[in-house]
């Protein structure tokens, strides 16, 4: 087996001019592997272009420039079996009970009605959310409605995950609690898992490594091994082997966050500039 699930090639993504505005440089180049079965985490500053590469990265975006590697074949622009997306976004169906939007992607798919409901049931329960089967979203907590969203894709089965700020909402003893979670679906699952965050403590949680993005256009600046265990939970925020861990990060990415404010101010003035 190879030591890479999925492997960026000289990746960019370059977004072209719209209206007054100047074309967007958003990533790379940028080259990089995560290996199977590993959780990877990235983060950096806002604007770096962390959700530009998780687009590209699931096939919803072709690169500008530069392949993506998926199992040993390159993406062509759409997402192959074996991947699944959890956006930060509430994507969950409002018009459609707990139970029926877990079983949502498998009834487009065709799948036998048997089989349906032994992958639903099975990720509700995982879940903690076979009690709530028949409720709807608007009658569940934020953090639950993102457990049904995390279901409608564990049902598919996806060798890959890729997560998008996806507690973003929450708050942070509610994203301590789904990082519990999220970390017992990783090891008993076996997927592969990438997480895109803001939040330096909880990649530092989940993560086996973290890539550390610079300001746009986004590239690698460091990849950090952290070296937990892979049991660990939430306890491990208590140790101060991971204060340290959590301050090498900030201090990589200071410069950086600093270096992408200074980009958002030049824009607004630029675009201020072209309305006048």
């Amino acid at each position: 087996m190879t030591n890479e699930h999925v492997s960026f090639r000289d990746v960019e993504q370059v977004f072209p001019a719209r209206g007054k505005q100047d074309p967007v440089h958003a990533l790379g180049p940028i080259s990089f592997a995560i290996r199977p079965g590993e959780f990877f985490s990235v983060v950096g500053p806002s604007g770096c272009g962390k959700s530009t590469m998780l687009d590209v990265m699931s096939g919803l975006t072709r690169p500008t420039r530069g392949q993506v590697i998926f199992e040993g074949s390159p993406l062509d622009g759409t997402v192959p079996d074996g991947i699944g997306v959890v956006f930060q976004e509430d994507a969950s169906f409002p018009w459609l009970t707990v139970w029926d939007n877990v079983a949502f992607g498998l009834r487009r798919r065709g799948v036998d009605a048997a089989e349906i409901r032994r992958r639903v049931d099975y990720a509700l329960s995982f879940m903690g959310l076979a009690a709530f089967t028949k409720a709807y979203p608007s009658q569940l907590s934020g953090g639950m409605r993102q457990r049904v969203c995390i279901a409608r894709t564990l049902v598919m089965q996806p060798r890959l995950i890729l997560l998008d700020e996806p507690f973003g909402a929450l708050d942070q003893q509610t994203r301590l609690l789904m990082g519990d979670e999220l970390l017992r679906l990783w090891r008993e699952t076996g997927a592969t898992i990438m997480l895109i965050t803001h939040a330096l403590d909880e990649a530092n949680l989940l993560s086996d490594r973290i890539g550390v993005m610079s300001a746009r256009p986004g590239t690698f600046i460091s990849i950090v091994e952290t070296g937990w265990a892979k049991d660990r939970d939430s306890t491990l925020a208590e140790l101060p082997e991971f204060g340290a861990v959590s301050s090498r990060l900030w201090a990589l990415l200071r410069s950086e966050s600093m270096r992408a404010m200074g980009q958002h101010a030049a824009s607004r003035s630029s675009l201020a500039g072209k309305a006048a």
